[in-house]
């Protein structure tokens, strides 16, 4: 049986910042990244964005040279799916049965794509957009399809929406709720991208459940809605979320359910067992310590070095401001903090602009912040996070800078 001293479960940006972190560290054990897919580490945001649109090769999208990893003795084990995890044993079992032993487990598995349960959900051209596998199966089709349904107008279906309009394509987006963006952004955003998805000529339909995908010759071709409407559809994408990947840590006695529980320092309730990323549910006072799930970029690299901090023995706490980016047709929407819950918002500038930010309160404190086009308020909002809010006529007008309202301290200019 083989065995590593660290063995990281998932290659995607938490399993490699965590190997990066390690090495880095001058950590001098084995370490070996097992990933589902058959890819080194590459990175995900581009895939609903220039990976899709053809901007990028996926040689541009790699998270290191393939060559980084064998330089720095970084086993690369892909197209490995682990079904078993023995916390005893110390060792997991992959799909074909292989058992591979490890010292310390990092469990950055990350989540697979939430799949329409509906009727005709298995059709030949019904996609979602979580591996390079799920793009590449769409760019094999684009050719021939002229109107795309998406459904789920959160950030995923929105950027792919915005990258097939983008390719010629007639797109629809279907979203169940009244809102676009309505579980992460509030009233003002959702009323301004989808304005704004609207003025590129997509149909942004609200409040619309889909009760089946109508099929041809096995292949898709067009959504029943539960109005009894049929939209024609050569092609649908599903963006409604993904599932986290822990059901061998669960099985194996590990806290959690919607993801898998981690302290502070990413440790799970399993002895030498960490988890990091997409996957991990965590306490976080951005959350008012209630437990929640980060799906992104910023939360899989920052639980990483965490992880690898700790295990070197260091005292290590993640304890990072949540930050969150969306690229659409020439909007960079950057966020930071967490808006849910919110009770006020404060708007700075015109949406009618293309440039402006909101300013999220709660209890008279500020907890986050959308900019859009606005990098400075960015950057410098970073420092008004958690604290009472200002002035509101100084917070709402966009010649005061930031730094400005920051009690005691000047935030960083750009």
């Amino acid at each position: 049986m083989r065995r590593y001293d660290v063995l990281i479960v998932g290659g995607g940006h938490g399993g490699a910042s965590a190997a990066v972190a390690l090495r880095q560290r001058k950590f001098a054990g084995s370490v070996a990244i097992l990933g589902e897919e058959a890819n080194p580490p590459y990175e995900r945001p581009p895939l609903s964005k220039e990976y899709l649109s053809g901007d990028k090769p996926f040689e541009r999208i790699l998270i290191r040279p393939l060559a980084f990893w064998a330089e720095r003795e970084i086993a690369l084990l892909t197209g490995r799916r682990v079904v078993a995890v023995d916390a005893v044993a110390h060792a997991v079992t992959t799909h074909d049965g292989e058992q591979i032993g490890y010292g310390i487990l990092i469990w950055a598995a990350g989540g697979h794509a939430r799949r329409l349960s509906c009727a005709g959900h298995d059709l030949a051209g019904v996609h979602s957009v979580r591996s390079r596998v799920d793009v590449d199966r769409m760019r094999e089709e684009l050719a021939a399809t002229t109107h795309v349904a998406v459904v789920g107008g959160g950030y995923i279906g929105l950027e792919a929406a915005a990258g097939l309009t983008k390719l010629g394509k007639r797109v629809t987006v279907l979203e169940a709720q009244d809102r676009v963006l309505a579980r992460v952004a509030g009233p003002t955003l959702s009323r301004f991208f989808a304005a704004e998805h609207r003025a590129h000529g997509v149909d942004v339909r609200l409040g619309q459940s889909v009760e089946a995908i109508e099929g041809r010759h096995g292949r898709a071709s067009g959504v029943r809605l539960a109005t009894g409407e049929v939209l024609s559809a050569d092609m649908v994408v599903a963006g409604i979320g993904i599932v986290p990947a822990v059901e061998p840590l669960v099985a194996a006695g590990a806290e959690g359910g919607n993801g898998v529980a981690v302290d502070v320092s990413c440790r799970t309730s399993l002895a030498d067992i960490y988890a990091i990323g997409d996957c991990a549910l965590h306490r976080s006072s951005f959350a008012e310590e209630q437990p929640i799930r980060l799906e992104s970029v910023q939360n899989a690299n920052d639980m990483a070095t965490t992880a690898a901090r700790a295990i070197l023995g260091e005292q290590a706490a993640y304890t990072a401001a949540p930050w969150f980016w969306s690229n659409q047709y020439d909007l960079k929407l950057q966020t930071i903090g967490l808006s849910t819950g919110h009770d006020r918002e404060v708007i700075r500038g015109d949406p009618s602009w293309r440039s402006f930010s909101v300013a999220y309160l709660k209890h008279g404190r500020i907890i986050a912040l959308d900019c859009v086009n606005t990098v400075r308020d960015y950057v410098q909002g970073k420092a008004l996070l958690l604290q009472p809010a200002p002035d509101i006529a100084r917070l709402a007008d966009p010649s005061v800078p930031l730094r400005d309202l920051v009690p005691g301290a000047d935030a960083p200019d750009v």
